[in-house]
């Protein structure tokens, strides 16, 4: 990103927010491949434009392999939170996880993560659940533990198989699991990995680790809005900006059918509330099949993500969840703890006291 777009985008996205804290996203590609002088820059750009008592966050999504001193320095100064991208211990990680060359980036990232718990960074481990690491949840999650990480994120890997770009409403593709990439998870296993990852955290580790998944599924217990936009009701404000300034509906939807514009020709806020970009986020609740609507579910998977509702009902639907059957079976599983944990913080305990009726 040059620096026009760089502090244009800053400026803009500053301006547009009327709230006490703005959080810049900063993913890739592999962001640490721009050097620490790039967010060098975009840290004394949201400086300059900030106004007095409002707080600038960053979030930073990396594969750690180039993380060094530096680095962990300039990260923890400036109150950066991390994601680090981890699959599993090396065995798991490596089997999709390699370099340009095919060579194993596992000792990279082990080294990375150690790197930003030397600097006290911040951070939490993003795990993207593939055909062959969501058969061993329970290892996995061990292993995330045993290297001290407290905040986990695991992203259900779905690729189409075959497709174009450009995905939009209806949705209607075929519904076959061959439909996807031999390397997408399935997602009978899905659900799996999910429960199993679930019995080993709730025994021992409510209010010490804390997995997305299972934050997100207890707030909907609670009737609260979901603070995961593939959980909710619509979409559409968490949207994607290129290096050029092109923006886009969201991350999954980075295609040039659905390109919005380019902020340094219409301003951002203009942008963002396009009627195409608002009926592409209404039509995440609209586009909803009777299936979905009367699921006993819908309260916490609300559809799920539209970029995976590419499946049929049994009666012939399009626009089901592929994965639905995994979302499902997690739901069904953690459904009386769910409720226990609801129960305890409505009536002021914490969801932590689950663990002593077990």
């Amino acid at each position: 990103m040059s620096d026009p777009v760089l502090e244009s985008f800053t400026r803009q996205y500053i301006e547009s927010q009327d709230a006490p804290e703005v959080t810049f996203a900063w993913q890739g590609g592999e962001p640490t491949l721009l050097g620490v002088d790039f967010f060098r820059r975009a840290v004394e750009l949201q400086k300059k434009y900030t106004v007095s008592g409002r707080k600038i966050n960053n979030a930073f999504q990396t594969n750690g392999t180039l993380l060094d001193d530096e680095w962990g320095a300039f990260l923890k100064e400036n109150g950066f939170l991390v994601g680090l991208s981890i699959d599993g211990p090396a065995e798991m990680h490596d089997h999709y996880r390699v370099d340009r060359g095919g060579k194993p980036t596992f000792e990279r990232v082990r080294r990375g993560l150690d790197l930003l718990q030397k600097h006290g960074v911040e951070f939490n481990t993003l795990t993207v659940v593939h055909n062959y690491n969501a058969k061993r949840g329970p290892k996995l999650y061990r292993f995330l533990r045993e290297c001290g990480v407290r905040f986990m994120q695991f992203i259900p890997l779905v690729e189409r198989a075959g497709s174009g770009p450009g995905l939009a409403p209806p949705y209607t593709a075929g519904d076959s699991p061959s439909a996807v990439t031999r390397w997408s998870v399935n997602p009978g296993d899905y659900g799996e990995f999910l429960a199993s990852i679930f019995d080993e955290w709730i025994k021992r580790d409510v209010g010490e680790v804390f997995v997305q998944q299972f934050d997100v599924s207890l707030g909907a217990w609670m009737g609260l809005p979901s603070a995961l936009c593939v959980y909710g009701e619509t979409c559409g404000r968490a949207l994607a900006i290129e290096h050029n300034g092109d923006l886009y509906p969201c991350d999954h939807y980075v295609y040039p059918e659905l390109r919005l514009g380019n902020i340094m020709e219409t301003p951002l806020d203009r942008l963002v509330d396009l009627p195409a970009q608002v009926r592409f986020g209404e039509d995440k609740r609209d586009g909803l099949g009777r299936e979905c609507r009367e699921c006993r579910w819908l309260f916490a998977c609300r559809g799920g993500c539209p970029k995976h509702r590419f499946r049929r009902t049994a009666d012939g639907e399009p626009g089901l969840n592929y994965l639905c059957p995994g979302l499902r079976r997690f739901f069904e599983h953690a459904d009386g703890s769910m409720h226990a944990m609801a129960a305890l913080v409505g009536s002021g305990r914490p969801a932590s006291d689950i663990m002593g009726r077990l």
